[in-house]
Formats: C-alpha cells, structure tokens, sequence
C-alpha cells in the first residue's frame, strides 16, 4: 500500500460519501485489496488510525498471517477499514 493509493480511496470516499454501497464498490473496483466498512466507535480504543478525515478514518489492516491485525505499516498493509466516525467524535 502506498500513500498515493490512501489519497486516492479518501477522495473517493470524500466525493462518493461512506456507505456499503461506496466501500462494495472499492472491493469490487479493487479485489486485491479487502476493505472493511464499520463506526469507528467500533475500533478498540488505543487503535490509532492512520488517517484522519471529515466524517470517517482510515486504518491499516495486515492479513499476512493467520489472523488480522491493524497496522500502520503500508509495507505490511493488505487492506483499509474505512470507520465512520460519529456525531459525538
């Protein structure tokens, strides 16, 4: 993963808006990549995400091994979660 890459899916998602539909699309515009679309109330506390934007934030996943961990290595990256963020954030 690289920044170009999260520049472009935070422009996506500014101009499309984050929803299921927006983030089916990106999987299926782009399967090589898993993307995960959830409330970022829903990410454990003390996740950092590695971008912040207007109404969501961006996270790391890497599925190198056999379980999923966030990241915020782009190296190790394999995919986003795309965490919309509240009101009340």
């Amino acid at each position: 993963m690289t920044t170009d890459f999260l520049d472009r899916i935070e422009a996506i998602i500014r101009r499309a808006g984050l929803s299921n539909d927006a983030v089916a699309a990106l999987r299926e515009a782009l399967p090589e990549h898993h993307f995960t679309y959830c409330l970022d109330d829903d990410i454990s506390a003390g996740i950092e995400p590695v971008r912040q934007c207007e109404g969501f934030n961006l996270y790391l996943i890497d599925a190198s091994e056999h379980c999923l961990r966030f990241t915020r290595d782009l190296d190790s990256a394999t995919g986003l979660v795309l965490a919309e963020l509240s009101d009340d954030d």
